[in-house]
């Protein structure tokens, strides 16, 4: 999906921080494209959406709260990467071939392992929550 151009930033922006508007503008693009089309994003935004006010209640201080929403973020950043590498795979080589299956199946493994690192923090966080751990 094309966007166009970013839109001009400040005019006192130089070098470095022109860099990071554009940068920002491509995030934004990502972002779009991958709420907008992909099942597995829509779905993992969904859960991080409803769990983000959960957090205030399931964590017991700060730093539980930061791993529980780190953990949600790490899950969605591990999805767009696994995204990227699928239709990079589609895209250089679009007819079945083993070694782009093997890749596919490599970038879905992070993500289950990112799947199992969440659940591994909200469980542990919880049973803290609730005085059995």
């Amino acid at each position: 999906m094309t966007i166009g151009k970013p839109p001009p930033g400040p005019a006192l922006m130089p070098g470095g921080l022109a860099r990071i508007w554009r940068a920002c503008w491509n995030t934004v693009g990502g972002l779009r494209e991958g709420l907008s089309t992909e099942a597995a994003i829509k779905q993992e935004a969904a859960v991080a959406l409803i769990a983000f006010p959960v957090s205030f209640f399931v964590a017991t201080n700060i730093w539980v709260w930061v791993a529980l929403i780190g953990s949600l973020l790490l899950l969605l950043a591990i999805e767009f990467l696994n995204t990227a590498i699928e239709r990079l795979c589609d895209h250089v080589h679009p007819e079945r071939h083993d070694d782009i299956r093997i890749t596919k199946d490599l970038a879905s493994a992070g993500v289950f392992f990112a799947i199992l690192l969440t659940g591994l923090i909200w469980i542990a966080a919880l049973l803290a929550r609730l005085g059995i751990f």
